[in-house]
């Protein structure tokens, strides 16, 4: 799994602190709470009728999302913002790949990337499951390996909406969007010498990419032994060293074409007061599940250091398992909203869902002339309506402190997060943690959060928000067993 939904990195950037709501329809049908699903016997998603089992967690409030593809939908700033990246990698060499179903295999998302069994990943916490073998993408990696099999091209780019419960705040949304990329050189076919060493080859690929100008701080070797290990067996030190170069200068061209346009709408926006920094790119050791060795780009953006990306070399067994063992390349995922919220300057994920004609009305036109990209102009800003719910978690569960109940995960916050965005949709803007206290002698645990209702197509009415609170505080009771405070 490439870094996060957004790829927001651990120092978080200023451009996200930004304080404006977003523009979303006001949605009061989620009123249906997930937890019906778990007697449900089937549902359908996008036209298609799927089995359920005791693993269905999926929402109403999120299958009805399933069919929006806003990396599709032409002048949005998702779809432009794949658009911008498409640019750097032009067909035949790659091929695109855009309409690929949301519902995928666990063999998919997970096992044939490699991911172990105990992942964190896999958790009914983290993951919308169908049933105990189907979910919704966590990843547009979960299409990687039939990629590789079908071997249409010798890249490609794969661009999805993805699914993954996480926390309620600007920045985070349950539904968000992605592009995977990856380039292979075949041995059998580019190859020299007896082992089909490809290294010359790469290296001759290199050199037919285009040269910019940007500082590049890249201080660690191609690999290391320990922190970021060469596949031993599978690839030689020259063709590792190859591979990571086509990777390195593809990528930061693609960082170049992202960010001098989003230096250019910054400019525009505001003349007087635009800096004129000079583009830097870090590359930074990093791990994941289906690269080896493998690095995350960082960009120096409006004083910060900001996680763009994560990329490596591909396991070959992926290459193996996908029937295409004489293959070897890079791959790599970028995170689309986070990009779309920068080159944009849109302050809340939640925007990206709003059918507002004063939201979408500013991207018009922009599909067919880049030169037209502009930042995004708040058309509103309703006051907010926080509201606070304590509770004591059940007493018979391990998180509640009971001590011999084996089940460990028997609660997790993102349970709260579901039930919020369920009952209240995009009318929350977030929701916090503010205390946490276990009693010194029961072992019982009490939380406090804090939701904040905030609507940006109109001002939210108090008691409006309180009807919300009332039945986010009843369904807290039901489906959690918690003991409002």
């Amino acid at each position: 799994m490439w870094p996060s939904r957004l790829s927001v990195a651990v120092r978080r950037p200023r451009w996200i602190a930004n304080p404006l709501s977003r523009s979303c329809q006001t949605c009061w049908s989620g009123r249906r709470f997930f937890a019906e699903t778990a007697t449900t016997a089937s549902t359908e998603i996008n036209g298609k009728q799927y089995n359920t089992d005791s693993w269905f967690n999926t929402p109403s409030n999120i299958i009805a999302k399933v069919p929006r593809r806003l990396h599709l939908q032409k002048d949005h700033p998702v779809y432009i913002t794949r658009q911008i990246i498409e640019s750097v990698f032009p067909p035949p060499t790659y091929k695109y790949h855009n309409d690929l179903d949301p519902v995928v295999s666990t063999h998919q998302n997970f096992d044939s990337l490699g991911f172990p069994p105990d992942h964190p990943g896999r958790a009914k916490s983290d993951t919308y499951y169908v049933n105990s073998d189907t979910l919704l993408r966590t990843h547009t990696s979960a299409h990687q390996a039939d990629t590789f099999r079908a071997n249409l091209s010798d890249g490609f780019l794969i661009s999805a909406d993805v699914y993954r419960r996480d926390e309620v705040d600007r920045s985070h949304y349950p539904i968000f969007h992605q592009m995977e990329g990856a380039r292979s050189w075949d041995r059998k076919k580019v190859g020299s010498g007896p082992d089909g060493d490809v290294s010359a080859a790469v290296w001759a690929d290199v050199e037919k990419l285009p040269k910019h100008g940007i500082e590049v701080q890249d201080p660690n070797p191609s690999f290391h032994a320990e922190r970021n290990p060469l596949q031993q067996g599978h690839h030689s030190a020259a063709e590792a060293e190859a591979i990571a170069a086509h990777l390195k200068r593809s990528l930061e061209l693609m960082v170049v074409e992202i960010f001098t346009r989003a230096q250019a709408a910054a400019k525009k926006a505001d003349p007087d007061n635009f800096v004129d920094e000079p583009l830097q790119v870090r590359w930074v050791e990093a791990y994941f599940p289906f690269t080896s060795p493998s690095w995350e780009l960082e960009v120096y953006y409006d004083g910060d250091w900001l996680e763009v990306l994560g990329s490596g070399v591909v396991k070959q067994d992926i290459y193996i398992n996908a029937g295409v063992p004489d293959q070897v390349g890079w791959a790599f995922g970028i995170g689309l909203d986070r990009i779309a919220m920068l080159l944009f300057n849109i302050p809340d994920i939640r925007l990206f869902w709003s059918r507002d004609r004063r939201f979408l009305d500013q991207f018009k036109g922009v599909s067919d002339d880049l030169a037209l990209l502009r930042r995004f102009k708040p058309f509103s800003k309703h006051p907010g309506c926080p509201k606070d719910v304590s509770f004591w978690l059940a007493s018979t569960s391990a998180a509640g402190g009971n001590s011999a109940k084996a089940n460990v995960h028997d609660f997790h916050t993102n349970d709260v997060m579901e039930i919020v965005r369920s009952i209240a949709g995009d009318v929350v803007e977030d929701v916090k943690l503010t205390d946490e206290f276990t009693h010194p002698k029961t072992g019982r645990r009490s939380m406090c959060y804090r939701i904040n209702y905030r609507s940006l197509e109109r001002t939210l009415t108090n008691p409006e928000a309180n009807s919300l609170h009332d039945e986010v505080t009843k369904t807290l009771v039901t489906k959690l067993g918690v003991e409002i405070r």
